[in-house]
């Protein structure tokens, strides 16, 4: 085959040439086409996979702000006028004294 190349005129040899790299260009393209659509596949799965796991994040997240909403109660702040100020703070007559505290013959027995 060799030396029938070698034997070959020119032109011959350029058409087998422009032949050779018209089939070489054919089956790259096809590889990279075949290469091209399983990547194009691949990312899509992994893509639907994210979306389903983004998904759960997104309901498990509305799930937490709703339970934390209704364990605080109504969910309101306070104002400033909810927050005690110096007129709430007990003064020396208001605390109770030792007479005040209730004796062991006071407190209630548990009865049996």
């Amino acid at each position: 085959m060799e030396k029938a190349y070698e034997k070959s005129p020119e032109s011959l040899k350029e058409k087998a040439r422009d032949k050779l790299k018209e089939k070489a260009t054919e089956k790259m393209e096809d590889k990279v086409y075949g290469n091209a659509e399983e990547a194009k596949e691949k990312v899509q799965d992994v893509l639907l996979s994210v979306r389903e796991k983004l998904g759960n994040v997104k309901k498990a997240g509305k799930s937490l702000q709703n339970s934390l909403s209704t364990s605080t109660g109504k969910g309101k702040l306070k104002s400033y006028q909810d927050i005690k100020g110096v007129q709430h703070i007990k003064s020396t007559s208001e605390i109770k004294g030792a007479s005040n505290i209730k004796s062991s013959a006071k407190i209630k027995k548990i009865s049996s």
